[in-house]
């Protein structure tokens, strides 16, 4: 079976004789080429972003975007006269996006070529292959989820955010409590699952142990009443930031197993992460068990190492873990920590279930 390709993140579009029939500077009312608005439409549609990299006026390519209705699709739009290369580069850095998750569309052979030498990794396309692409392989998610469907609102309020940020003057803690947020943990359902599988192939940075589970697999421990599948979800007054977590969660008579927790590289700054760990621990002394967390080092997931770590997990041994057996994947290591009551969140509210109880959600 062939290998399925690394599904685009962004694809960056040139203007003049790519978006839009003509030259801009020669003719300021050129109009799309037909079925241009449509590929832009249905690649949105499907959480693909979408960019600008053009040789052109700012404010007359922007102006006329406007009138053409599409300025709303492009984040982080490169308009001006420097190298296609380095806008690619920057929109990508600016996403925190790999390279080899950017796509370009561009009519000329000699700037595509510029950007492929520059950026190998980026994959070009000739702007005849346009309404081609929404057919690709590489532009076709598995599953298209709810989340998908508003990434690129997710990622415009989350811009805004950050420009709030920058002209806050104070204490990080002091900005998140303005923001009103408001992170829910919930037992994931068969809706949910989708969504569960998209988190744990997209993130990477913050994913435990790299572990990819199936649909399939996430629906059959969903009826496991040994195991938990919880997601969460974080909103503020910009909107929603969508699914940004996963625990799995395998029940012992003595020790919680925590064999996968994966959170969204977005939510980082926000302290997600710390609160979701806090969470667990404490709902973990309140039931009076361990924890013990399954983790693999990979190349690009130091900062989970680090949240665990300043969670109080550690490599002690403890006569608990004998009950888990040999990891089942090569590389996994286990952390233990003996669990104690944690303060709840000071800069966002929490919902969140009883996992000691088949009670009813609470609320910090």
């Amino acid at each position: 079976m062939a290998e399925k390709p690394t599904l685009v993140k962004c694809l960056v579009w040139d203007l003049d004789n790519t978006v839009w029939d003509g030259t801009l500077l020669e003719d300021s009312n050129v109009e799309l080429f037909p079925g241009i608005l449509d590929t832009i439409v249905e690649l949105d549609s499907r959480g693909v972003l979408h960019s600008v990299s053009s040789k052109n006026d700012h404010d007359l390519a922007w102006k006329r975007l406007e009138e053409l209705g599409l300025a709303e699709y492009f984040v982080h739009p490169q308009i001006g006269w420097g190298r296609k290369s380095d806008a690619v580069k920057l929109i990508a850095e600016r996403l925190n996006f790999a390279e080899k998750t950017i796509a370009f569309i561009d009519d000329l052979p000699t700037e595509r070529a510029e950007v492929t030498f520059h950026a190998p990794e980026v994959r070009c396309y000739p702007a005849d292959r346009a309404g081609e692409l929404t057919g690709l392989p590489e532009f076709s998610p598995e599953t298209v989820t709810v989340d998908s469907r508003r990434r690129r609102e997710m990622y415009q309020a989350s811009f805004r955010r950050d420009a709030e940020k920058d002209n806050f003057n104070g204490p990080d803690e002091d900005f998140l409590r303005t923001l009103d947020l408001v992170m829910e943990i919930k037992r994931a359902d068969q809706e949910d699952i989708s969504r569960v599988e998209e988190l744990t192939l997209r993130t990477s940075q913050m994913n435990a142990t790299g572990v990819h589970y199936s649909d399939a697999a996430l629906r059959a421990l969903l009826v496991d009443p040994d195991h938990e599948v919880l997601t969460v979800n974080l909103a503020d007054r910009f909107g929603p930031h969508g699914a940004v977590g996963v625990l799995l969660l395998e029940r012992h008579a003595e020790l919680w197993h925590l064999k996968l927790l994966a959170t969204s590289c977005r939510v980082v700054t926000f302290g997600a992460g710390a609160v979701l760990l806090n969470w667990l621990i404490d709902q973990a002394a309140q039931a009076g068990v361990h924890l013990v967390a399954d983790f693999k080092r990979t190349e690009r997931n130091r900062m989970m190492d680090i949240a665990y770590r300043f969670a109080g997990f550690a490599d002690d041994p403890c006569a608990c873990v004998a009950v888990l057996g040999e990891p089942g994947a090569e590389g996994v290591n286990r952390l233990h920590l003996v669990a104690d009551r944690r303060e709840g969140p000071t800069t966002m509210r929490l919902t969140s279930p009883d996992l000691t109880t088949a009670g009813e959600d609470a609320v910090a």
